[in-house]
C-alpha cells in the first residue's frame, strides 16, 4: 500500500515537471532578460491576486482536515507563514515601481481571476484534493524563486532586499511547506488517489493559465 501511495506522489511530480512554470514563455523571458520593467510591473499586480489568496487556500484545506489529523499543527504553521508573505510581495512590487495603493486596488484580469477561482474551488473540494493542489503549487516554487532572483539581479539590476525578499523566503519556506503536503499525500487511501491526482493537474493548469494571462495582457507575444 505504501508503494501505491508513493506512486501517487511520483505521478504528481511527473505532472509538475510536465507543466513546469519554468517552461512557460513568461518565465523563460524573465530568465533570459527579455522582459521590460513594465512587464514585471504588470506581473506583480496580476500575480498578487494569487499571492493574497494563498492563505485562503490553506485555510480551506485546514477546515477540511480530520480533527485527529497529526499534521494539523504543521498546516496551521503553513497558514501563518503564508499570511506573512503578502507584505514581502508588496515590497517587491514597490521596488519595481508599483505603488502600494495601485497594487491594493488592482482587481486582476478576468483570465487571472478565473485561474485563481479554480484554485480556490479545488482547495475546498476535499481535504486530499486541496492538499494535492497545494503540493502542485508549492513543490516547484523554491526553484522558480531562485531563477527569479537571478534574473532580477543579472538582467534588470534589481537586487535590493525589498525586491528579492519574497523570493528568498520562498526558496526556503516552500521546501518545508511542500514536504508537509507530500507527507499527507503519502497517506491518501487508494479510493481517493484519482481525485487527488486530478486536483494536482487542475492546480498546475490554473497556474499556467495565470501566466498566460500575464503574457497575453502585458507581453502579447509567444516565445
Amino acid at each position: 500500500m505504501q508503494d501505491q501511495r508513493a506512486n501517487l506522489v511520483e505521478r504528481i511530480d511527473a505532472e509538475i515537471e510536465k507543466y513546469s512554470l519554468l517552461k512557460h514563455p513568461f518565465y523563460r523571458m524573465w530568465s533570459e532578460g527579455r522582459l521590460t520593467i513594465d512587464h514585471l510591473q504588470g506581473y506583480s499586480k496580476e500575480y498578487f491576486q494569487l499571492v493574497k489568496t494563498v492563505p485562503r487556500l490553506v485555510e480551506n484545506i485546514s477546515s477540511l482536515a480530520p480533527a485527529s489529523y497529526a499534521k494539523s499543527a504543521a498546516i496551521s504553521d503553513n497558514l501563518k507563514e503564508e499570511s506573512e508573505h503578502i507584505e514581502p510581495w508588496a515590497r517587491f512590487a514597490s521596488a519595481i515601481g508599483v505603488q502600494a495603493s495601485e497594487l491594493a486596488n488592482y482587481v486582476g484580469d478576468d483570465a487571472t481571476n478565473s485561474a485563481v477561482s479554480d484554485l480556490i474551488d479545488t482547495s475546498r473540494s476535499s481535504f486530499e484534493e486541496g492538499v494535492a493542489a497545494m503540493y502542485a503549487y508549492e513543490a516547484e516554487l523554491p526553484r522558480i524563486s531562485a531563477t527569479k532572483i537571478e534574473g532580477l539581479k543579472n538582467f534588470y539590476g534589481i537586487d535590493s532586499a525589498d525586491a528579492t525578499n519574497y523570493f528568498e523566503i520562498h526558496k526556503e519556506a516552500d521546501i518545508r511547506h511542500a514536504q508537509v503536503w507530500r507527507s499527507i499525500l503519502l497517506s491518501v487511501p487508494a479510493e481517493k488517489q484519482g481525485r487527488s491526482f486530478a486536483a494536482a493537474v487542475r492546480s498546475l493548469k490554473a497556474q499556467n493559465r495565470l501566466l498566460d494571462s500575464v503574457q497575453q495582457k502585458y507581453v502579447k507575444m509567444n516565445c
